[in-house]
């Protein structure tokens, strides 16, 4: 979660015809607008002001320092005057970067007395901007494009959340999934094309044995695991018995030293993310539960049952979601509850779902687990903050990955539920249950999925366009007749790749 160490170029394009003057110009307009930009919190990265772009040869050498330079994480192009667009061809074919072109003018309002038609030849970005996205079309590519002015808090709200998807893209790129065992048997959402996920995400996919973790459990001490737990009890709630020696502890110190041990193995491999699965827990005492939920507390990516695709959109989530308001966090849909007028989806997981959703403080307690034939997991029990979020996953159809988003809006849990001790959510899906239900079937959604209150579907939309992906959303106005027409329509489009 690093970003102060990217960098977002800023390419400000025009051409040798208009002299030095009011070249000079444009880069003092690109300057200012740079520095102030800097200033703004709704953008997390550094913008850097590259030279006007003036010539073919300039255009193509920008490109190939911008995708030779590992902090770059993506590129904001913008026309102050006209730039005729053929310069760009060979740039934008090179370019391997994700690109915004941003639709501004460094004026807000046309200066009515004074306009002459050297102010026309310096501020005509809505002639340039148009010739620039022409090019984007022609070549088949497909930038976010921003439009409005540029000092407005709306546009740079949307920058910011590009630069956001951009940085996650970016993370994306130099990160592994770390696999500890295998997909749960027999079930086909877990499982995918691990070669094209490396090529179409660059996340690299692999496994590690059960027993490396085991053995790295083995070599961490009780004073350390004791340290650790002692920081849990700062952070979260300790069941009565937890606190003082006896079996509740050992279980809270065990999970402690799984936390250490995993944490020493993501970071020796240089790991975003992480899968476990409770078919496969050889040498370890219980199902990895409470530390799944810390370490994803902490950024890490996780999915249960071997889920890779969810734990590296974990992952991208974390990380795009660094320094906002609202939590992220692994998610299952479990139980429905169909009365009418109040139709409602309780989320949940086994263990692993993430603090950092949670409405109040989570409290650490042990309890029988009743699969996987371990002993009983800590693990954290809390209930989701009420308030809008958003479920996402990602499905491998074979010929092509597929994101699927509904919008939902999470509501308080009125009654209690002493039996089912593990975090959940409750939320009401858009347009509604049986709709939203009906419509993640049909586009094959799965069970396991991504829940965030932090982001919003523009995040992730802009990420599945980086990534070069479908994109499906489910809101208020889906209808599952509708979305089963569109994605046929669909089908004819994603066959040309």
């Amino acid at each position: 979660m690093y970003y102060k160490d990217l960098e977002i170029w800023f390419i400000v394009g025009s051409q040798d015809l208009y002299g030095d003057e009011t070249l000079k110009q444009v880069a003092g307009h690109a300057r200012i607008m740079t520095e102030e930009l800097n200033g703004d919190d709704l953008l997390p990265c550094r913008i850097l002001c590259k030279e006007v772009a003036k010539s073919p040869a300039d255009i193509a050498r920008l490109f190939g320092q911008a995708n030779a330079s590992d902090a770059c994480a993506g590129i904001i192009t913008w026309m102050h005057t006209f730039s005729p667009s053929k310069m760009w061809i060979a740039g934008l074919k090179a370019n391997k970067k994700p690109i915004l072109h941003l639709h501004t003018q460094f004026n807000r309002d046309i200066p009515w007395a004074a306009i002459d038609m050297d102010f026309m030849n310096l501020n005509q970005s809505a002639h340039g901007d148009r010739e620039h996205g022409h090019i984007y079309a022609r070549l088949g590519l497909a930038p976010k494009v921003v439009a409005g002015f540029w000092q407005d808090r709306e546009l740079r709200r949307r920058v910011g959340v590009w630069i956001r998807a951009a940085a996650a893209r970016h993370d994306g790129m130099h990160s592994v999934v770390l696999r500890l065992g295998d997909n749960m048997r027999e079930v086909a959402v877990t499982e995918g094309d691990k070669v094209e996920a490396q090529i179409q995400f660059g996340w690299q996919v692999n496994t590690w044995g059960i027993g490396d973790l085991a053995l790295l459990y083995q070599g961490v001490s009780d004073a350390r695991a004791e340290a650790l737990v002692q920081e849990y009890e700062g952070r979260y709630d300790l069941a009565p018995e937890l606190r003082q020696p006896g079996p509740g502890r050992k279980a809270v110190l065990e999970q402690a030293k799984i936390e250490l041990a995993l944490g020493e193995m993501l970071e020796r491999e240089g790991a975003g993310a992480f899968t476990t699965t409770f078919q496969d827990l050889h040498g370890l005492p219980q199902l990895p539960g409470l530390a799944c939920q810390t370490l994803m507390e902490q950024g890490y990516g996780f999915a249960g049952e071997g889920d890779w695709k969810q734990a590296m959109l974990v992952r991208a989530a974390k990380v795009m979601a660094r320094g906002l308001s609202g939590g992220t966090s692994f998610m299952e849909d479990y139980t429905y509850h169909f009365e009418p007028g109040n139709e409602a989806a309780l989320g949940a997981h086994m263990l692993e779902v993430c603090p950092s959703i949670a409405v109040s403080r989570p409290r650490i307690e042990v309890h029988p687990l009743g699969i996987g034939g371990k002993a009983d997991p800590a693990r954290l029990v809390f209930d989701a903050a009420p308030g809008p979020a958003v479920l996402v996953t990602v499905i491998d159809l074979g010929d092509r990955f597929r994101m699927i988003a509904n919008e939902v809006e999470t509501i308080k849990i009125e009654q209690p539920m002493p039996k089912l001790p593990v975090a959940r959510a409750l939320w009401k899906p858009l347009p509604g249950l049986h709709e939203a239900a009906e419509s993640w079937i049909i586009a094959g959604g799965t069970h396991h999925s991504v829940y965030s209150a932090a982001l919003g579907l523009e995040h992730f939309r802009d990420w599945a366009e980086m990534m070069g992906i479908e994109f499906v959303h489910i809101g208020k106005d889906t209808r599952p007749d509708g979305l089963r027409d569109d994605l046929r329509r669909a089908a004819s489009y994603w066959s040309r790749f």
